[in-house]
């Protein structure tokens, strides 16, 4: 039997709809590996849901989806609309969020930008397979699909089923689906070169009658004709005709159908969300008829709630508990109260003339600013709780604020990790000991810290825990968050502020990343969400540790070799570089560059030979310079570029004049190349470190230490990580109106 560390990827996701694209983002913001197996060859030209809600558009937000040229709010945002309907029965949906009352986005569009941002973020998407084995072994999932004919076996250690109501997941797995069949029909298509009146749930003597023209010219129609039952097949465009003809008396029969189907009134739920390595999520978990966009609002909020908690499991980041199950318990819960306002919206759909005076009486309660507040809610998804906490604030979603530092909390959930608001610096240093899993941030006692001194959240922004007491917080960060066995447990422990940039979806190379700066530098973009090439030049182990502690953190990494200074150094390192991008982004895209490669002379001035002086400059000052100019033909607009210098530019040393030199020639790359490369938006910059612990053995002598750490205003020796997010500051986006400038890391060792 194969043991887990055989198996093909961490999380197998079948169904490449919205839902199960969104869980594979997730998951893999998490850190998790994913493929997702999907049925059909190509994506579907169907765009059968068409309403996102204010609590989708707020987790969009918060992972970054909305903004931008391939978000769902850009270049044209979708049309918005503040009022919605509680079965045919207009309804107001604004509530207090960032994005109140419903958008209307064609579930294409939706596939389409979810599936672009699950590939970048490095999950694969294998089409064409057909699931038709499913066995559960003790450590892993054996799934046997068909591609082309041939029969393909997958080994996961969970698999998860985003396959719709028909999930192949599910039956295999032997999951139970009780409820009930469906009843009422409507019959809907997409259908162009037809004039009709746009009608909204306008009941008719016959029947029901549904039609919004597009801006494209396209007509989205719906009808049902009252007491009829679903049929046996498929609809076809010659049922939606004769129905339509018979409901409102106009005539289609002349347009084009881009689609046909039909959906019933059924309502049906999983018996369990999960069984043993077996998930089920979206439509797969739970059937319903898709009034007012709900079952795709429901599916997308169930992916959100397991990607974080599945990623923590595989990873070895869940504690120890019952972290996999708060799924069922949470999501069941939710998927029951959705499924039953559905019921209750198809009998007021639907229903013929008995239904009148329920529609009259429901529609007098919903001028009750209560009632609407309520049905609002529900329907949106804003008013999800879980738990029973006697604190309101906990268990539901942390409302988005604006904290001092100028970022918003939904920016700081954009990397689907934990994120701990204090306001008493006493309580900072708490999530210490899980960096892997939290961010800490500072801040004033505004918004959600009002009354409270400190506020933790869970990666899909709901509030796991607010009070004042560490004792509180200790018990929630166990309940949530595993602590990392690699982090330093120190009496006091420093609080790590949440980073300055979000570089979810960029790519990077740090060259000299296998020790020291270049290493704690790689660290450092891959928790800020970044694909980090670790490059190396003699030792492979050294650059494999490296990657092997990034990817247990849940970022991305991959190593690279190449000698610098040596001739072919840069082809060499490229050609690494992009089969290693192209492997696992599809492009050959870098986004960012750090030139922290770099040798020390270490021979007095006297004694330093011409081979020895060639060499210091072929590495620190030749191979920069040659980097970024082949860098540049794979790097878009926006790039960033930092080159590694050093306080001894500043700072005489007469045992480093070559090495001193050298680095003198790599500020002038900054400064030059800034304004060669201003023009395309790209910032090029030269930091300076001092005296940093590099492992060296002069670093384990205290006496040493003590005479180095009085040449910082700090009185202490600089570490990696300190050089590191002064890197990570200027590759940001926060950088963005810096560039040709000489930052000095040095801990104040060049105030003199």
């Amino acid at each position: 039997m194969a043991g887990a560390d055989a198996v093909d990827t961490h999380v197998l996701v079948v169904g490449a709809g919205p839902v199960g694209l969104m869980l594979a983002g997730e998951l893999r913001l998490g850190g998790a590996d994913v493929t997702v197996l999907e049925r059909l060859a190509a994506p579907t030209t169907e765009s059968r849901a068409s309403t996102l809600h204010a609590r989708t558009m707020e987790l969009l937000r918060q992972r970054g989806l909305l903004d931008g040229p391939d978000g769902f709010a850009g270049p044209e945002p979708p049309p918005h609309e503040p009022r919605g309907h509680f079965g045919g029965l207009p309804l107001d949906l604004t509530l207090p969020s960032s994005h109140p009352g419903q958008w209307k986005v064609p579930q294409t569009r939706t596939e389409e930008l979810l599936g672009a941002w699950a590939e970048r973020l490095g999950a694969r998407v294998l089409r064409g397979h057909e699931v038709l084995e499913l066995v559960q072994e003790r450590d892993h999932v054996r799934v046997v699909a068909e591609h082309q004919g041939t029969r393909r076996a997958f080994t996961a250690r969970y698999v998860v089923g985003c396959d719709g109501e028909r999930s192949a997941v599910r039956r295999l797995a032997g999951v139970g689906f009780p409820g009930n069949d469906a009843e009422r029909e409507l019959i809907r298509a997409d259908v162009d070169g037809i004039d009709v009146p746009n009608r909204r749930f306008e009941r008719l003597p016959n029947g029901l009658a549904i039609a919004a023209r597009r801006g494209d010219g396209v007509t989205r129609v719906m009808v049902h004709r009252f007491g009829t039952p679903p049929r046996a097949g498929e609809a076809g465009f010659a049922d939606i005709v004769t129905a339509w003809r018979e409901v409102t008396g106009e005539d289609i029969a002349h347009g084009t159908a881009l689609w046909v189907n039909s959906f019933g009134d059924a309502s049906r739920q999983a018996e369990y969300y999960r069984a043993g390595r077996v998930l089920l999520a979206g439509d797969a978990a739970h059937q319903q008829m898709p009034i007012g966009g709900q079952a795709l609002n429901l599916g997308l909020q169930d992916a959100v709630n397991l990607g974080w908690k599945l990623a923590a499991t595989v990873l070895g980041r869940a504690p120890a508990g019952r972290l996999l199950d708060t799924y069922h318990d949470e999501r069941h819960a939710v998927g029951r109260r959705v499924l039953s306002n559905i019921r209750a919206q198809a009998r007021l759909l639907l229903g013929g003339p008995e239904v009148e005076s329920l529609r009259s009486v429901v529609g007098e309660l919903t001028s009750y600013e209560k009632v609407r507040a309520h049905l609002a809610g529900m329907i949106s998804g804003l008013d999800v709780r879980y738990g029973d906490d006697e604190d309101a604030l906990v268990g539901a979603r942390l409302p988005e604020t604006r904290l001092d530092s100028g970022a918003t909390t939904a920016e700081l959930l954009a990397c689907a990790r934990g994120l701990l608001l204090v306001s008493d610096p006493a309580l900072g240093g708490a999530a210490a000991d899980r960096p892997a899993s939290v961010d800490t941030v500072v801040t004033r006692p505004a918004g959600p810290l009002d009354g409270h001194a400190a506020v933790l959240v869970r990666p899909d922004g709901y509030v796991a825990w607010a009070g004042d007491t560490a004792d509180g917080l200790r018990s929630a960060l166990d309940r949530w968050f595993a602590p990392d066995p690699r982090a330093s447990h120190t009496p006091q422990p420093t609080v790590r502020r949440r980073k300055m940039g979000n570089l979810t979806g960029k790519t990077a190379l740090v060259t000299g990343a296998s020790r020291g700066m270049g290493r704690a530098t790689a660290e450092r973009l891959a928790a800020d969400g970044a694909l980090v090439a670790v490059h190396y030049g003699t030792s492979a182990e050294a650059a494999a540790e490296v990657v092997a502690g990034i990817e247990k953190d849940g970022g991305r990494a991959f190593a690279v070799g190449a000698e610098l200074g040596t001739p072919g150094d840069v082809h060499e390192l490229f050609l690494a570089l992009e089969a290693g991008l192209k492997e696992r982004t599809g492009e050959t895209e870098l986004n960012i560059l750090v030139n922290n490669a770099g040798v020390m002379g270490g021979v007095k001035a006297e004694d330093t030979t011409p081979e020895q002086f060639d060499r210091i400059f072929a590495v620190n000052a030749r191979a920069p310079f040659f980097v970024i100019q082949r860098a540049l033909a794979v790097m878009p607009d926006g790039g960033r570029i930092v080159n590694i210098s050093s306080g001894l530019t500043r700072f005489a040393n007469p045992d480093e004049i070559a090495y001193a030199m050298s680095k003198g020639a790599v500020e002038q790359l900054a400064l030059h190349y800034a304004k060669l490369l201003g023009p395309r938006g790209i910032t090029v910059n030269s930091v300076a470190p001092g005296i940093t612990r590099n492992g060296n053995p002069l670093f384990d002598i205290p006496e040493a230490v003590e005479a180095m750490s009085a040449l910082s205003a700090f009185n202490r020796v600089g570490e990696p990580q300190d050089v590191a997010d002064v890197i990570a500051f200027l590759v940001s986006d926060d950088a963005r109106w810096v560039t040709g400038s000489f930052v000095d890391a040095s801990g104040g060792t060049l105030l003199g």
